[in-house]
């Protein structure tokens, strides 16, 4: 449980946290590469809406975090996948957690 002591260190822990992942694809990206890893294009149709200028800044910005790990392989033309690291699956039980509070939060707000 998080108390008032800790505070300071507490709000620059989940700032640095929301830093990570903030934004409205990077929970779904990683959500679709906990799944398996995915070339590109296979990722950009998991992820509807999503343009591929966004797909790929979100990518750098996730790899650039340890969440996501781009894998190069020495075809012609070359092959590019991407998958979670170890650090970006210690995140599945919090996006598991806000998939739930999700639904609950959609009932509540829609009656549904």
């Amino acid at each position: 449980m998080l108390t008032a002591e800790g505070c300071p260190k507490t709000m620059l822990s989940i700032r640095d946290a929301l830093e990570a992942v903030e934004g409205r694809w990077k929970l779904l990206i990683l959500f679709a590469l906990a799944q398996s890893p995915k070339r590109f294009k296979q990722l950009a149709k998991e992820v509807p809406g999503i343009t591929d200028k966004t797909l790929s800044k979100e990518l750098k910005s996730l790899e650039s975090n340890k969440l996501v790990q781009r894998n190069v392989y020495d075809t012609f033309p070359p092959t590019v996948q991407y998958s979670i690291t170890a650090h970006g699956k210690s995140l599945e039980k919090v996006i598991e957690e806000l998939h739930y509070w999700g639904l609950a939060h959609r009932r509540e707000i829609m009656g549904k």
